[in-house]
């Protein structure tokens, strides 16, 4: 890793820092300067709070130089996606109707982080509502994959994906409710987490699907999501669908070897229709998991289509009912496509709805006896490549829906069944566009998916390149 301060991982930074080999100020002012550089190509920040950063990273020396430690994150400064809510700070969630919300509480994600020690940067862009995959925005602009401008993000954590691999801030939260987290991830090269339903609050967070909705962050590596998580996981008097399971040390899981660890492929769905370059990533990453120790077996899982369906009924019922008095009273402040998605909701039946609801206990249980196995499957995040911007700006057109599914397919079926998620950079298309690989895993079992994205980490360097400048 490089050791000039933007550019290193987000544990060797606050190590960094820690030790006081680099000071927060210097830290602060090399990512802003980058930000300087690359936000007129990427579009990727939606506020840059420069001066408020600088004055913050210079207390947050003081401090430490009289020996006062925030926490884990002291010093180290962050932007996150623009639907955490923080006191007193507009909150747009990438929406004109809430270009002016500024909310009175602060999410228990952020705050946890902000216990910790970081430094606010400012806020990144996102799809308007969360509602997207592609990263297009009608109201703030499409953001820019900083490998290649001209391709997508992926939504909707569009301005994480871009900031995080372009070293604008050292990660990100992200939300996954169709695959927001690992969809950037996997078209930016970089390592997003989808965690388990509940093991993170969503207390503040910016609702979309109160049944799918799920907090992760997006970095460089596993180790800066093991310790992220770390800090965010477990119970919230806020929020009580939030876990009260222990939480794990998952920074210890990183440091673990893939001996005695057995992986699942696939034998359908997941390895079928892929563009040629994903296809090659993923046998690649499985000969390298192979290599590191970890036993490869074959997995037959249930027909994940039906997942898939039942995933995106849930998400559309449930965003319907949420916007349902803003289509009515303010329609013409949508996007034209996010407004056609969310009025489709409103024509799913209560009873089909409750249907796929009542479903997910019996799926989740075919799933688990079908995995018994393995401690992971391993599977493409998406099955292409980041496509072009102007290739899937297709609005509320009659190909929309296709466009969605097709970018989605490899995501849904792990929100519904509530399952978490790792997407590692797994290797680059001979165009130079990166490609990654989903960890699929057991319920609350982060810990086993960090420790298996670390090892192969360990042996490649996919996550440790980074996109010039054109």
């Amino acid at each position: 890793m490089s050791t000039e301060p933007a550019l290193m991982t987000l544990t060797a930074v606050a190590k960094a820092i820690a030790d006081k080999k680099v000071s927060s100020h210097e830290v602060t002012r090399a990512v802003l300067h980058r930000i300087a550089e690359w936000q007129p190509r990427l579009n990727a920040y939606m506020a840059i709070e420069s001066e408020q950063a600088l004055a913050a990273a210079t207390e947050a020396d003081a401090a430490l130089a009289k020996g006062n430690s925030r926490g884990p994150l002291h010093g180290v400064p962050l932007a996150h996606k623009d639907m955490y809510y923080e006191a007193g700070k507009v909150v747009t969630c990438g929406s004109l109707i809430r270009r002016d919300f500024v909310p009175k509480t602060t999410a228990t994600a952020l705050q946890r982080l902000k216990d910790a020690g970081q430094v606010r940067l400012g806020s990144l862009q996102m799809v308007e509502f969360a509602y997207g995959p592609t990263g297009h925005n009608v109201h703030y602009g499409a953001v820019r994959n900083p490998w290649n401008v001209a391709h997508i993000t992926g939504g909707s954590s569009s301005g994480s994906g871009s900031a995080v691999a372009a070293r604008l801030t050292f990660a990100a939260l992200g939300s996954d409710t169709g695959g927001s987290v690992r969809m950037p991830a996997h078209f930016c090269g970089v390592t997003g987490l989808k965690t388990t339903v509940g093991r993170v609050s969503r207390a503040g967070a910016m609702p979309l699907s109160q049944s799918l909705d799920t907090v992760g962050p997006l970095a460089q590596t596993a180790e800066d999501c093991a310790l992220l998580l770390g800090l965010m996981a477990g119970a919230d008097p806020e929020d009580l669908t939030a876990s009260t399971q222990p939480v794990p040390d998952y920074l210890a899981a990183t440091r673990q070897s893939l001996k005695g660890l057995k992986i699942g492929v696939p034998t359908a769905f997941y390895v079928d229709d892929l563009d040629g370059e994903v296809a090659r990533i993923l046998d690649e990453t499985v000969a390298t998991l192979k290599k590191e120790g970890a036993e490869i077996v074959k997995v037959e899982l249930p027909d994940q289509r039906q997942l898939s369906a039942a995933s995106q009924l849930v998400l559309a019922a449930e965003a319907a009912a949420y916007h349902k008095r803003w289509m009515i009273e303010r329609p013409q402040d949508y996007g034209a496509q996010v407004l056609m998605r969310l009025q489709n909701g409103l024509t799913i039946p209560a009873v089909t709805y409750l249907e796929a609801m009542r479903w997910r206990g019996p799926a989740l249980a075919a799933h688990n006896a079908a995995v018994s196995g393995v401690d992971a499957v391993i599977a493409p995040s998406a099955p292409v490549p980041a496509p072009t911007i102007a290739e899937s700006d297709v609005g509320n057109g009659p190909g929309a829906e296709a466009v969605i599914q097709r970018l989605t397919r490899f995501t849904r079926p792990v929100n519904y069944l509530g399952l978490p998620s790792l997407s590692i950079p797994s290797g680059f298309t001979k165009a130079g566009l990166p490609v990654g690989m989903q960890l699929i895993g057991r319920s609350f079992e982060e810990a086993v998916l960090l420790r298996i994205g670390a090892a192969f980490q360990r042996a490649t360097d996919f996550h440790a390149r980074v996109p010039k400048l054109a």
